[in-house]
């Protein structure tokens, strides 16, 4: 198939990276979101979250005509569907006595409505938001028949998976492999055809419902594997172990790979993906729902080391350093460190968070300071939530002439105890029993 114009629509963390690499191979591209902020925002060629390259390549797609944003479809060859799918916030599964999340298709629902009024003979309708299974077939292609077309036969219809790390998306897209899956063997060839504009890794066709699962499996494992590392390090808390020390040592089995503890997973992959198996097939997941438990709960782990660190958390304040799931981005979707500062003030903890990569982020019940000296000014204790490199490479001596604290809790294995012990402070580690 020839594409002179892509429709994208959801422009957030993944629609938008992918929209700008489609519009720097010279294909017209149509942004299109519900927020008309976002919409004014990036027609100045400006953005509205953080990636490195993603600026340039705005800037340069807008500037070359190729790239509009608007608030709904156009006709187009091909429309790309890149919305979130988060959890409903007030609804839940139950089997046999186990409580499970449900995933919130609301914004797949109206983004596929959205296409009907502009779909035509001949298109291609690409669903990119991460799902359950069988969604592709079960949820969007009936909405999409609606307009009297019949998927796979009149228009070509396909689920294809982003699979990329925030902070290296702008190159993955290009280089990570794509799995295609159609409804058909000729709607797989479509977006084969489509996602070869760009990308460079190996293209894989399937089926839509192989192509959903591989992608809930990718993550599902590493939930799984984070799971038995943040149990490992609640057992070595227990026995006086150092988690840490322990982990290095039984890595070095050929066979081995066990990952790092933390206060628990967050993002919108690994913490959400694992529990739209569970929903589709509860009766088959108890190993997997158990994980999501186990990583679930890992903030309240953290929580209970600072009180047994300090005592009485009533009147206490802490300077919580990190609000992002991950190291070095702006990404705070349902991560873990927000949950840890909830927890602390259910204590009767005052929290002053920092976020280096998002200082103007607004989150209910959470005061974050305008700067990092004024986040550990007052503090009793400083507690590491995120591995940022702006937190690693932190000089213990020079923190302590900005704080009265003299305790720094490490949950995420960036500081180096000697270094802080040596400028003054007791020092104290996730999972590090000794």
């Amino acid at each position: 198939m020839n594409f002179n114009k892509i429709c994208v629509i959801g422009l957030g963390y993944i629609g938008l990276p992918t929209a700008s690499t489609f519009a720097a191979q010279g294909v017209d591209v149509l942004g299109v979101d519900v927020n008309s902020s976002i919409i004014e925002t990036l027609n100045r060629g400006e953005i509205h979250i953080h990636e490195p390259g993603l600026r340039d390549a705005v800037t340069k797609a807008v500037q070359s005509g190729k790239f509009k944003a608007a608030l709904k479809p156009q006709e187009a060859d091909a429309f790309i569907i890149a919305v979130p799918t988060p959890f409903h916030e007030d609804k839940y599964g139950e089997y046999n006595g186990r409580t499970y999340k449900l995933a919130d298709m609301t914004a797949v629902i109206a983004a596929t409505e959205s296409i009907l009024p502009v779909l035509r003979k001949g298109n291609l309708v690409v669903l990119e938001s991460t799902s359950p299974p069988r969604t592709t077939i079960e949820l969007v292609a009936p909405i999409l028949e609606r307009s009297g077309l019949k998927a796979g036969t009149d228009f070509f219809l396909c689920y294809s998976p982003e699979r990329v790390l925030p902070g290296q998306i702008m190159r993955e897209l290009i280089e990570n492999a794509r799995v295609i899956g159609g409804v058909t063997p000729e709607s797989a060839q479509a977006g084969a055809d489509l996602y070869s504009i760009f990308v460079k890794g190996q293209i894989i066709k399937t089926d839509s419902s192989t192509a959903e699962m591989v992608k809930l499996m990718e993550n599902t494992y590493r939930d799984v594997n984070i799971a038995i590392a943040n149990e490992f390090s609640r057992l070595a808390d227990k026995f006086g172990v150092d988690v840490w020390e322990a982990i290095s040592i039984a890595n070095l089995h050929p066979r081995v790979k066990i990952l790092s503890p933390g206060p628990g997973v967050g993002g919108h992959c690994i913490s959400v993906d694992p529990w739209f198996f569970v929903e589709t097939a509860p009766e088959l997941t108890p190993l997997i729902y158990q994980s999501r438990q186990v990583n679930d709960a890992q903030p309240n782990f953290v929580v209970d080391i600072v009180q047994r660190t300090l005592g009485s958390l009533k009147g206490k304040t802490i300077a919580a350093l990190g609000l992002a799931y991950k190291p070095d981005v702006d990404d705070l979707r349902e991560s873990p460190a927000g949950g840890v500062v909830h927890l602390l003030q259910e204590q009767g903890a005052r929290v002053h968070a920092w976020e280096p990569f998002k200082p103007d982020a607004h989150l209910p019940g959470i005061s974050i300071a305008p700067a990092f000296e004024d986040a550990i000014r007052n503090a009793d204790a400083l507690l590491l939530l995120v591995k940022h490199s702006e937190f690693v490479s932190l000089v213990p001596a020079q923190v302590a002439q900005k704080t009265g604290a003299r305790i720094a809790i490490d949950a995420v294995n960036g500081w180096k105890k000697t270094e802080w012990q040596a400028a003054g402070f007791t020092f104290v580690r996730l999972g590090a029993g000794k």
